[in-house]
């Protein structure tokens, strides 16, 4: 209870109101957000066992470009899967670079580091944290994005190479307030592990598939989301995971996402 309490003050904590530096077209700004979802997911997996997650973060933008930030979730995979204690919070840190060229086209590309808290096992030689960069590239409503980890990726060891390919889609609706949005992601993984699994007759690689739809009331934007996976059963590190209560989690099942997000 200590730690979770201790979690929620550093999440409250990140959503500070941001403030912009200058009163027109700023050259420094800074904001932050803070959100509440029924079921943490990321790229389709659930990272607290279909269970709620308090959320939030701040990012600092300079007029050239230029941003980094910092954002946080609870989370409860951690520790058994890794066999990790007090390892219940995420806090990710990632910096970059973005910006435009023949009217209606974008891009950006960055570093993103997962950070985990927990104490592993002396046994443990593999830590959740990871290392990726990315760069996407978008035409209106429409982005491609490819991120690709440098090395130990969310607990499999020697994963370099492993990579993230996603279509995204969101197509705003002004008038209405509402923004439609449909995402595919595939994830595909790399190194001893993965062989591993290829070697067993299942796979590493899976496919996330998602639509959502949101509305703006006055800031505080509410969502809802489907969102699905073909994650194989045999991939214990994130699918079919478990518990020591001989209890069973599936954590690539489709499902629903209910969500309440303010930007300051």
């Amino acid at each position: 209870m200590k730690s979770k309490f201790l979690n929620s003050l550093i999440l409250a904590a990140l959503a500070v109101p941001g403030v912009a530096m200058a009163a027109d077209a700023p050259e420094h700004t800074v904001t932050s957000n803070i959100g509440l979802v029924s079921n943490y997911l990321y790229r389709g997996i659930s990272q607290t066992g279909g269970e709620a997650a308090l959320q939030g973060g701040f990012d600092y933008a300079h007029a050239s470009g230029v941003y980094a930030g910092v954002w946080g979730s609870n989370v409860s995979w951690i520790g058994p899967l890794l066999g990790a204690s007090n390892s219940s919070l995420e806090l990710d840190t990632y910096a970059g670079y973005k910006g435009g060229f023949a009217g209606d086209f974008s891009y950006d590309v960055g570093y993103l580091r997962y950070n985990y808290t927990g104490v592993y096992p002396p046994t443990s030689t593999t830590k959740a944290d990871t290392d990726e960069i990315y760069g996407a590239l978008g035409w209106k409503w429409v982005a491609l994005k490819y991120s690709h980890s440098l090395g130990d990726t969310f607990g499999m060891d020697k994963a370099s190479g492993t990579s993230y390919v996603e279509l995204n889609a969101s197509y705003p609706i002004a008038d209405m307030g509402i923004t439609l949005g449909a995402h595919y992601g595939k994830q595909t993984y790399k190194g001893t592990v993965a062989d591993a699994l290829e070697t067993a007759g299942t796979s590493a690689t899976y496919s996330d598939y998602k639509l959502s739809a949101s509305k703006d009331f006055s800031g505080y934007v509410v969502g809802l989301a489907y969102s699905s996976t073909n994650s194989p059963e045999g991939l214990g590190k994130f699918n079919n995971v478990v518990l020591a209560d001989g209890s069973n989690i599936d954590n690539g099942k489709a499902t629903a996402v209910l969500s309440l997000t303010r930007a300051f």
